[in-house]
């Protein structure tokens, strides 16, 4: 079961969307506020949805051609690096000037105990499905970075997955680990949708497959799959060290790391066209434009 929103004339919708891909309206136009009607219930979101689109008539046409918004507006985005071999691959190649065999603190931290964690974006600086994200005007090495997102309640409870596009500038931060939050945050350097999964309707998070489709003028330029079974560190592990001595608000996102990095020659133009899908959630889709 995933959750949409949508937008309907000048009013914003959120639907149920099944596993036989069809959409059914609901009550609620904010997936927080859906949550928190759970709580009160003391139910779960899917256990709530199902009664309420329970004879309910579906949706015409396809959900995907709606226009569709963040599933939620997410207060805060975190993410967590190096937890995937890939990613500490392309860090050290960053780091290092292409030298794979020098040793950095890339491994250090792909080996400790404690996570990377850093915040990623705000509500304002996070966009949805069929956004546009922007590319920095001062960095010549540009990717999306794929990432499998951990949608949070205010006790760090994981109460759904969606997708996120981490975009990332691989020359600032391959320069100084320093400049990590310039490499990372800027206007509309996040994107996340289109859909929320409700974590109780998913029997294994580590059997998500997660692909990276980017088109330039039409050609696909880059294609790569991975799973999130290559997760070196749990997903309840990494939320762990994000509530510690932290607020987390209702409809907080973690993002969990990047399998898929495309190849060093490669940087982000505008007019790309970036398509992300994870198993079960759907495809983000997004076009890169300058600043």
């Amino acid at each position: 079961m995933r959750i949409i929103r949508y937008r309907e004339n000048a009013s914003v919708r959120l639907a149920a969307v099944t596993d036989k891909d069809e959409a059914y309206p609901l009550g609620d136009t904010d997936f927080l506020t859906l949550l928190h009607r759970a709580q009160r219930l003391e139910t779960t979101p899917a256990t709530l949805v199902r009664k309420e689109i329970d004879g309910a008539a579906p949706l015409e046409g396809d959900w995907r051609e709606l226009p569709l918004l963040t599933p939620l507006d997410a207060a805060e985005v975190w993410a967590a690096g190096v937890t995937y071999l890939r990613s500490k691959e392309a860090r050290n190649y960053e780091a290092t000037a292409g030298k794979l065999d020098a040793t950095t603190f890339y491994d250090k931290v792909y080996d400790a105990e404690r996570p990377e964690l850093f915040m990623k974006s705000t509500a304002a600086r996070t966009v949805g499905p069929g956004d546009t994200v922007c590319l920095r005007g001062d960095s010549n090495w540009q990717v999306p970075e794929p990432e499998l997102g951990l949608v949070l309640d205010s006790e760090g409870r994981i109460v759904g997955y969606t997708i996120g596009n981490d975009m990332s500038c691989r020359d600032i931060e391959g320069e100084n680990p320093l400049y990590l939050p310039q490499a990372k945050i800027w206007k509309q350097s996040c994107s996340i949708g289109p859909a929320v999964r409700l974590s109780e309707t998913v029997d294994n998070p580590y059997d998500f497959r997660i692909s990276c489709r980017i088109y330039r003028g039409g050609v696909l330029a880059v294609d790569e799959s991975a799973t999130t079974g290559l997760l070196k560190r749990k997903l309840e592990e990494l939320v762990a060290y994000l509530k510690r001595d932290n607020v987390i608000f209702d409809g907080t996102v973690l993002l969990t790391g990047t399998c898929i990095v495309p190849p060093n020659f490669f940087t982000l133009r505008p007019g790309d066209k970036i398509e992300i899908e994870i198993s079960g959630i759907g495809t983000l889709t997004n076009i890169a434009v300058k600043a």
